[in-house]
């Protein structure tokens, strides 16, 4: 994978959950950068799909991203252990991925859609484990198997590409 692409691209958001995050180490800060991402997908037509790990036990997603996509529910920590999330990502699109826990759900998701042969890119400062150092592991270990790491500022800028994008004014606020 180069550079990221607006056209090409599915922003996917994995167990931003009301009785998590306040266990995520640094989670208003993470669900912060999901929200601007989730801005500029509005901004720039990428569509977003999202996740709920157990709803029932850690509640719905936090009110900042409720509604951001359709939600598709699961037990299983590997979201494509669900068939809707697969059929969801029908295609050769890129995958932009923010969540939690970074080294359950969005780590065996990761590894699963990259065995998928799935073009994946996982945005770090936007997703977080309870421990910084399970978080450290699982961005180490999606990235030798295949994953890009990126941050929210790279992912804004790059499905931008120009400084002409008519929608750049307002994509460039929300990284301000």
């Amino acid at each position: 994978m180069t550079l990221l692409s607006a056209t090409d691209a599915i922003l996917v958001i994995i167990d931003f959950q009301a009785r998590l995050m306040p266990a995520i180490h640094d989670g208003a800060r993470l669900v912060a950068n999901a929200r601007r991402l989730v801005d500029a997908a509005g901004l720039l037509a990428v569509p977003v799909l999202m996740t709920e790990q157990n709803p029932a036990g850690l509640g719905g997603t936090v009110p900042e991203l409720a509604g951001a996509g359709p939600v598709i529910a699961k037990m299983s920590f590997d979201s494509c252990a669900e068939p809707a999330f697969l059929e969801a990502l029908a295609g050769d699109m890129q995958l932009v991925i923010c969540g939690c826990e970074a080294h359950v759900c969005v780590g065996q998701t990761v590894l699963s859609l990259l065995e998928h042969r799935r073009r994946v890119a996982v945005v770090q400062d936007a997703i977080g484990s309870r421990a910084p150092e399970s978080k450290e592991v699982a961005v180490a270990r999606m990235a030798r198997h295949g994953a890009e790491i990126v941050t929210t500022e790279m992912v804004v800028f790059e499905w931008l590409r120009t400084a002409a994008h008519p929608q750049f004014r307002a994509a460039a606020k929300l990284i301000r």
